[in-house]
């Protein structure tokens, strides 16, 4: 099981989410830019270890009545997987639609910079060569980012 600072961490590493501290030492992550009035992904993750994410409508994931599955004894990588699927559930992106690029894209700038996207692990991986430039939680991102930077798609 993951510690508390451990999944602080892993969830700190979404910085479309804000941390709010609320009781007994709980925290929330909220995403602001969600299209439902729901606006939790992570609910009272507590120094004990114990905490929720929001998964309703998700495949593959038990959630109670509010549609929040624990995830206590999650790993690093199911903890990572499930908060990338609820940001996308809450940004309008179909879940399905996250994973339905699996081939890996070419992206180049006017000098021919090449860029190649890939989906790892539920994130989308930007790769200058062999080296990791950037990872996103939906592939969204991915297309704001290669348009700030100059890049198309290579057709």
């Amino acid at each position: 099981m993951l510690t508390f600072e451990e999944k602080i961490a892993i969830i700190e590493g979404f910085p479309e989410l804000e941390r709010r501290n609320v009781s007994l030492g709980r925290v929330n992550f909220q995403f602001a830019g969600s299209e439902t009035d729901k606006k939790n992904v992570v609910y009272h993750l507590h120094p004990n270890g114990n905490g929720f994410v929001y998964a309703r409508g998700l495949d593959g994931y038990k959630t109670d009545d509010k549609g929040l599955v624990n995830i206590r004894d999650f790993s690093a990588e199911e903890l990572k997987s499930l908060v990338a699927k609820s940001i996308s559930l809450l940004s309008g992106v179909e879940a399905q639609e996250a994973v339905s690029h699996t081939t890996p894209e070419r992206w180049l700038n006017k000098e021919n910079d090449v860029l190649v996207v890939a989906h790892e692990d539920e994130l989308w991986n930007v790769y200058f060569g062999a080296n990791l430039e950037e990872s996103f939680g939906t592939y969204k991102e991915v297309e704001d980012y290669m348009a700030e930077e100059g890049f198309t798609k290579d057709r």
